[in-house]
This record gives structure tokens, sequence and C-alpha cells, in this order.
């Protein structure tokens, strides 16, 4: 029964050592008991214990010499006594058997075992012997949680060994022989008889009517997901330092002979780089000619590194830690370390990928706090003990990083299939809610550049280019540049003038600036701090720089460099942003009537009028004038023509899920028409609410007019507001994005008169002159969607 517990705990070890380490406590403890039951009790429990140390012993040093850990068997020993349970709960599954994480189970089992074989074979007690190897069985069970599958067959065993236990005679001491009741007089020997009888109907009562109260009770619980044990454990944290160590970039920057690490490459079997014929652009540089430099030179195939990060050399980026929070102050960690072994959990690769082994040996010099180097993804390290967080893919030491540390990592450098970038979309949903969140107080001038950044680029993979681009041919790299990724550091990084220190920055600066205008445009971003490792030898804090990453569906985190070449001169912003004044925004102003040019009054001529025998001026300029009227009448009803047609297709054609989208279509067409338009960013019913309130703040700058109440309406009160059914819109398209097919023809009707009395009503709160431009402007034939 005791071995059965090192059954169930393997499941979450790797390996097959901690059950056969258990199984031998467990063998070793009864046999103990088995072989002193004729000396005294109070000599079994010593001898026993002098027994476990010794196994407990060997055990440890086993584990440690599997683990390839270093020290003495002492050092050893007294760290897993210290931190054995913690570690044991906060280990990341499976678990490495490492002495700190087989101690616990070890001691458990043998003392389990020993309590056991004393009761029920020194004193007799077959059933209360079964107690401490059923209570140890329970605890490892709940040890084990929901982190692996129901132990059922482990489960039958032990209760058909706790069966077979207390059906084999008991040869202890006891009474035995012939029927105790013999002797005694028939009339007595009835009445115990009876007694014990109605004893035994009264137990066997009992028992079958727990079983009955009981039996639904437990059987309800099967598909209940058991209880974590390690969420009550707070697993390793990261210091102040090393939750933002995007800040250490410029401090860096100014010392980058600072010698932070020594670093040796090995890749064996690496694949062999895919030549690029000479002057063609790189798949991930946009319009750039090969991607962007970076600090260190170009990084290898398969070296994880992706769009802009070149292709020319065998550099590797080193990541040291992925901030994926960022509240418009601070990008953060925001990580989940779990204790690890020497093996960490290995993930499937993206379809198409190519992965490369990297192995580096790493020796610390003069980089601090506790975050621990690696290329990503690493899948196994030697010489530290090691937390991983698996989202992440990055590691801490505990302890804390101390001069000459010298460890090994081996890593699975996974580098995406770039053919499948350019058709690549984004996730979405609450599982990228995390990326893709922007706090409240963006710069409207930041807000601005993000949208015409995606103006013309529908593909994520396009946006992130063109911003990339951007970034790379209108800002400088300096090294001097203060530290600060906040929204007024940002907005003074991209819009402040060049003479006051502007447009001027780290790679802090460029990698936090991209993943804000990332977030902007829909697209899941984060910060990766590391270091550029060409060769082997130091890595100095003159290699340290910042890069982002995008998530791609399919492909994974991919990495951007938006850092200009050295001997670029950056383009004034001014030659591509579109400033615009605040009241109205580009988009809002209307397009003016084309407004006919009169041909200036003729001077009369010194000599007096002169006659050319052709067509008098009045003429001239009459024809000319109505030949322009006819011109854009003509121009104007076409527009009109095309608008009516583009709304009809939207409303009235399709399934209902397509005239719904339409219907939504219609009236973001009808806010920016109005001058309010609404960014991508937004969602349905965020949209609804800036729609109610635009067409409130309308109304409530105009009196209504008799198109608005309608003929023979005057004394009858308002027309119905129209705004309240805008959510009942947004909530139609909500379920035809997330449930699709379970719209009827109900719901489009419904959704098309919602969009047509809402763009009614804002365009009757429209001035004259722009209610009667509405049906003809342009825009909503040329915006993209």
């Amino acid at each position: 029964m005791v071995a059965l517990t090192g059954v169930v705990l393997g499941r979450v070890y790797a390996g097959g050592l901690l059950p056969r380490l258990v199984i031998g406590a467990a063998v070793g403890s009864v046999l103990v008991s088995l072989a002193a039951r004729r000396l005294p009790s109070w000599l079994v429990a010593p001898l026993s214990v002098a027994a476990m140390a010794g196994f407990t012993a060997w055990s440890l040093k086993l584990s440690a010499d599997a683990a390839g850990l270093p020290g003495s068997l002492t050092e050893v020993a007294a760290d897993a006594a210290r931190n054995g349970i913690p570690r044991l709960l906060t280990a990341m599954i499976p678990v490495e058997p490492t002495p700190d994480t087989v101690l616990v189970p070890l001691v458990a089992a043998w003392l389990a075992g020993l309590a056991g074989a004393e009761v029920a074979l020194r004193a007799g007690r077959v059933l209360l012997g079964c107690l401490p190897p059923a209570l140890l069985y329970a605890g490892a069970l709940y040890v084990v949680g929901p982190n692996a599958d129901p132990a059922i067959w482990p489960t039958v065993a032990f209760a058909a060994v706790a069966a077979v236990g207390l059906a084999v005679p008991s040869k202890g001491p006891g009474p035995s022989g012939p029927d105790p009741t013999d002797g005694l007089a028939p009339r007595v020997r009835a009445a115990v008889r009876v007694r014990l009888a109605a004893t035994t109907a009264a137990g066997l009562v009992v028992v079958v009517g727990l079983a009955a109260l009981l039996g639904p009770v437990v059987a309800g619980r099967v598909d209940d997901r058991p209880v974590d044990p390690r969420r009550y454990v707070e697993p390793p944290q990261v210091e102040s330092l090393d939750e933002n160590p995007l800040i250490r970039i410029s401090g860096w920057a100014l010392n980058p002979q600072q010698k932070l690490l020594d670093v040796t490459t090995r890749r064996p079997g690496a694949p062999a780089p895919v030549p690029t014929p000479a002057g063609s652009p790189g798949p991930a540089s946009g319009t750039r000619p090969s991607g962007g430099a970076s600090p260190g030179g170009s990084a290898a195939p398969g070296s994880g590194d992706g769009p802009g990060s070149g292709d020319g050399g065998r550099s590797v980026r080193i990541r040291l830690a992925v901030l994926s929070d960022y509240d418009g102050v601070t990008w953060r960690v925001g990580a989940t370390y779990r204790n690890a072994g020497r093996i960490l959990p290995a993930a499937e690769p993206a379809p198409g990928a190519t992965v490369e082994t990297v192995r580096q040996e790493i020796t610390v010099a003069d980089l601090s706090g506790r975050l621990l180097p690696a290329v990503a993804t690493p899948r196994e390290v030697s010489g530290a003990r090691v937390a991983y967080d698996p989202q992440t893919g990055t590691l801490i030491r505990p302890e804390g990083l101390t001069p000459g540390l010298r460890y090994t990592v081996t890593s699975a450098a996974e580098r995406p299939d770039d053919n499948l970038l350019g058709m690549a979309d984004v996730p979405a949903g609450d599982e990228v809610a995390r990326v893709v969140r922007v706090a409240d107080g963006v710069p409207d001038p930041v807000r601005r550049l993000a949208a015409q950044l995606a103006e013309d680029n529908g593909a994520p993979y396009a946006r992130a280019a063109a911003i990339e681009q951007f970034l790379a041919e209108h800002y400088r790299m300096v090294a001097d540049a203060p530290s600060g990724h906040a929204y007024p550091n940002l907005g003074f990084f991209l819009f402040g003038p060049r003479n006051a220190g502007g447009q001027r920055g780290t790679s802090e600066q460029f990698a936090a600036a991209f993943a804000l205008l990332g977030r902007l445009t829909g697209l899941p971003t984060r910060v990766v701090v590391g270091f550029r490792a060409t060769g082997d030898g130091p890595v100095r804090a003159g290699d340290a720089y910042a890069w982002p990453e995008v998530l791609f569906s399919g492909l994974g985190w991919v990495p951007f460099d938006p850092l200009p070449r050295p001997d670029d001169e950056p383009r004034p912003v001014e030659e591509d942003f579109r400033p615009t004044p605040e009241d109205p925004p580009p988009s809002e102003v209307p397009e003016p009537t084309p407004e006919p040019t009169a041909t200036p009054p003729a001077q009369a001529a010194p000599g007096g009028p002169v006659d050319s025998g052709g067509l008098s001026t009045p003429v001239l300029v009459g024809g000319g004038t109505a030949g322009l009227l006819l011109v854009v009448g003509a121009v104007l009803a076409v527009l009109v023509a095309l608008r009516r047609a583009r709304s009809r297709a939207r409303l009235s054609t399709g399934d209902p899920g397509r005239r719904i989208a339409g219907a939504w279509r219609e009236l973001t067409d009808a806010l920016r028409l109005a001058g309010r338009p609404v960014g991508g960013e937004l969602s349905a019913t965020e949209v609804a609410e800036r729609a109610r309130a635009a067409l409130a703040e309308d109304r409530a700058g105009r009196p209504r007019s008799d198109a608005e109440t309608g003929p023979g309406r005057a004394g009858a009160g308002p027309t119905p507001d129209p705004t309240p059914s805008v959510d009942e819109l947004a909530v139609l398209l909500n379920q035809v994005a997330f449930a699709p097919g379970s719209a009827g023809e109900a719901h489009a009707d419904r959704a098309v008169a919602v969009a047509t009395d809402f763009t009614t009503a804002l365009r009757a709160a429209r001035p004259l002159w722009r209610r009667l431009l509405w049906s003809a402007h342009p825009g909503p034939l040329r915006w993209p969607r």
C-alpha cells in the first residue's frame, strides 16, 4: 500500500527514479519491523529510524548525481531539509527527482510503513494498521491534484490490497481454538449467538446506510476538478530591478565596456542558411533593404531571431526578460516562476518553423539580479538551480546571480517560416487580452500616428512592418538618451523637437514605441530585453538592447527590429506624419462643395474695346460656368449612386450575418461622416457608447427642426430617441462574431432598421450644407475596411 503511493506521485515526476525510491522505502520500513518483531517495542522505532537515515542519505546522493548537482552530501542534505516542502509545492510539472523534491516523499513513506507495520504485525490490528498508508495515499492524491490524470487503477489496487490484508487470517496473539461458547449452557449459548447475530446485522445496516448516503456524494465529485495545493504557496519572486529590466538599458549604454557575461556557443547539427538573392528585400523588413541593423550585428538563421534581425552573421539573441504588462508608465515582467530541474517542459514548434539546437556555456561576470540569460527557448539547464516561466520562456536563479557562476543552457531556437508571415493573422480573445491592453491616457498624436500607419496596411504583418520601417527611418539611435518609456516619454521621443532632444533615444524607446503603436493597431505585442552575442567571448554592456515581438497565429512570437542603420540620416517626422488640428481631425473635415471658378472681368484696353471677331466674353463665361456645373452635377450624381449601391449591397444582400456586419459599417461610416471617427482598437460596446454620446452632443448644440419632428407632429412631443438601439446593434454584431450562424433574418432586419434610424438622426443634426453633402461624400467608398 505504501509502494502504491510512489506510483501515484510518480505521475508528476520526470522519469522513474522517485517511484523506485518510494518502493524501496516501503519495503525497507516493513522488513525492518518484520525482522525486529521479537524485540521490545521501544527498540524498534530507533532501529527503523537509523535504517531510514541510511536509506535516505543513499537516495539523496543518488538523486543528486542523477541531477548533476554540485556540492557535498552534507550540503545537499541540509539544503533539501530546509527547502524540501516549498520546493516540492512550487516545482514545475514534471518535477525532476532532486534531493529537495524526493526527501519529503521518502521520509513520509518510511514513517507510514513503520507505523502501519507495527500496528498490524505487533498489535494484530490490521484495519487500524491500514490507516497510515491510507493517509499517505490521500496526501499523495492531494499533492498531485489536477496536474495528472485520475489515478483510477492505483486506487483500485490500493483498495484490493487492503481487502486482501483484512481477509488473510491474523497470526498475531489472540484467542484461538474451538468455539468459546461450547462450554456454556444451551440457553446462554443461544443468547450469546443471538446477540452476536444482532450486532453483526446492526453493523451491516450501518455500513449499508453509510454507503447509500455517501455513495452519491462521492460519485458526484468524480467529475470535479481537484484543488491544486500549489496555489497556496507563493512561487519564487523577482526583485523590482528584475521586474522592469528595461530601465537598465540606458545605464548599460553609458558603460558599453562593462563585462557582463562570458559566452561559449555551440550549434550541433545547425541547419544551413537559405541564401537570399542580392538586393532583394528581406521578408521581415517591409521596404527596408534587408532588415534593420541592430547592436552586435545581425542574427543567424535558426537563432530564434525573426524579422528585421538580418541573416548576415552567426550572432544570436540571448534573452534576459520578457515584458508583457504595460500600464502607461512601466513595462513589467509579470511572470510566474516555478522551480524546475534540468529538463524543462517542451513545446511544439510552429508549423514550418526551423528549429536549431543551441548549446551555450555562460559564466556570469558583472551581471546582477536574479534573471538568468538564455537563448529562447531553453530546454535543459545544468550547473544552476533555476525557476522557469513557461509562458515567456524566461529563467531566474532564486538565490541571485553571483560572479563566477557557470551554467550550461541547451535551447531550441525557433525561426518561423518567413513565407507565411505576410498571410498570418493575429489571435484575439481573452487569451491575448494581456498583450493587447492599452492603458488610458495615450496622447492623441500617438493615436493619430498609429491610425495613419494602419490606414494603408490591412494585414497584421503589413502593419507591424510599417511601424518598424517608420521608426527606423525617422529617429536616431543614441547612447546618452535618458531612460523612460511612460506615455509622456514616448510622446516626446516621437514628436519632440530635435533641437531639444526629441526624436532620439536608446533601444528602450524604440522597442517601447513599437509595442505601444502595435497595440493601438490591434497587434499583440511585448518587449524583450537581452543581449546580442557574436561568437565566443565576453558579452558587454554595449551588447544589451531591447526589441519588440508580435504574436502571430500559428507562428508564435516573431521579433522585429525598429532600430535605424548607423549610417542612415533620419528623415524629419513631419515629412511623413500628417499632424492635424485638434478641431476637427483630418477625417472629420468635410469636403467643400466645389465652387465654379469665374473668369475675372476683362479690363478695358487703353485704346478702347477691340473686336476679336469671336464669341463675346459673357457667352464664354456663361458657357464655361454651365459646363462646369454639368460636370460637377454629374460627379455628384455618380457619387450618390455609388453610395446608395454600396449601402444597398450592405443592407440587403447576403446572409443575416453579412447584413448585420453591413449595418455596423453603415453606422461607423455615419460617425466618420459626422466628424466622430472611432478607432479600430475599440470594442463594439465602446463604439455604441461613443455613438450615443455623439448624437446627444450634436442635439444639445442645436434645436430640432421640422424635418426631425416630422409634419403634423407639433405638440405631439419629441420623436423616440434611436440611440438606445445602438446597443442592440452592438449585441447583434458580437453575436455574429462569436456565434456564427446564430442570427436570423429578423435580427438582420432589426440591425438594418437601427443603422438606418441612427444614420438619419445623425445626419439631421448636421448643418444644412453638410446634410446636402452627406450622400455625395466619397469617403465611404475609399475608406479601408
